[in-house]
């Protein structure tokens, strides 16, 4: 399994807990599939304000397993992917899109089966007249992401590993989930979090000083 695969299956919120609470995307993100998971190397795009110019030009540069990042200046509910460019994205070999921004068509899109996730829905639709940048670093959310870090998406949200710590974020993950794997097979027989964390004594140690 790849590092990404492994990272898609552990999910979001096991990597960000286990990369030190860093990497969180803090948006409210629209799941076009219900369920959906993936992780792929970050393709960031940075449209023009309002405009989707750079998505058409983003579908001739996507690579297989890719995570497409649109973004704009200024997050609006305006439309930057509709079916028509879901379908390049899918054809291309696209993991996934992450966009900062809005979709429509979206019945339409759950049919094609590409992971996608989105600020919002709307039918707003963006202009095609300002050129931008591929590759470039974008913040989204509050959270910086350059080209090929990892972008794992799942029904708790999204979070991002620098390159750089790929592979050691991949192994605190896996440490991660087995410790609470031992952990959780203990609360299965009874055993209480209060106690196995040591919060009994923060409580009641509290309350009787």
């Amino acid at each position: 399994m790849t590092a990404f695969a492994e990272l898609a299956r552990l999910g979001s919120a096991t990597v960000y807990e286990a990369a030190g609470r860093a990497g969180l995307v803090d948006v409210e993100w629209v799941s076009v599939i219900p369920g959906a998971r993936a992780c792929g190397p970050a393709r960031p795009v940075l449209c023009g304000q309002d405009d989707n110019l750079m998505v058409h030009a983003a579908m001739a540069a996507a690579r297989p397993g890719d995570v497409l990042v649109l973004t704009m200046p200024e997050p609006r509910p305006v439309a930057l992917v509709g079916d028509l460019l879901a379908t390049q994205a899918r054809e291309q070999g696209v993991a996934a899109l992450l966009i900062d921004g809005a979709v429509r068509d979206v019945e339409d899109l759950e049919r094609l089966g590409l992971p996608i996730w989105a600020r919002w829905v709307r039918i707003r639709g963006a202009e095609k007249d300002a050129a931008g940048t591929i590759d470039a670093t974008v913040t989204v959310g509050g959270c910086s992401i350059a080209a090929g870090d990892a972008v794992v998406l799942d029904p708790d949200g999204v979070a991002v590993v620098p390159s750089g710590r790929l592979h050691e974020v991949v192994e605190l993950s896996l440490a991660r989930e087995e410790r609470e794997r031992v952990k959780r097979a203990k609360l299965e027989a009874g055993a209480l979090s209060y106690d196995l964390d040591g919060l009994r004594e923060r409580v009641e140690g509290a309350s009787s000083s």
